[in-house]
């Protein structure tokens, strides 16, 4: 999904999803190096044309947000970081975020553990 972006559109779409909707000179203030506002908004159009972003007339202007829930595109960055890195093995994945255990708190891993309870029942979607 987001993957097939070109870099700078990914870049736009990222900044979008750290800061939540934001207007052309916001997007222009935290990339990584200067456009004119009229390149932005050039790719700002075609992401809304893509479907990646939604544009909204705001009292500040014209603010844009990704129109792809957070949800969906962290589920499709991660299908895809499972499939390149794991052979598309869930199993694997798990297991090296596990083995970084050091970096977990006890609560992080008492919330894995009733993850896979709820996986096991069936009740996790």
């Amino acid at each position: 999904m987001l993957s097939s972006l070109p870099p700078r559109e990914r870049e736009i779409v990222d900044i979008l999803y750290e800061r939540g909707a934001s207007t052309v000179t916001e997007i222009g203030e935290a990339l990584t190096d200067e456009l004119s506002g009229s390149a932005i908004r050039a790719m700002l159009k075609r992401l809304e044309v893509k479907g990646f972003v939604a544009r909204e007339a705001t009292e500040r202007g014209f603010v844009y947000a990704p129109s792809v829930s957070d949800k969906a595109a962290r589920k499709s960055a991660l299908s895809q970081v499972v499939r390149v890195f794991f052979n598309g093995s869930a199993t694997s994945a798990a297991a090296a975020l596990l083995g970084m255990q050091d970096e977990m708190t006890g609560a992080d891993l008492d919330e894995l553990e009733k993850m896979i309870a709820k996986a096991r029942d069936g009740r996790m979607k």
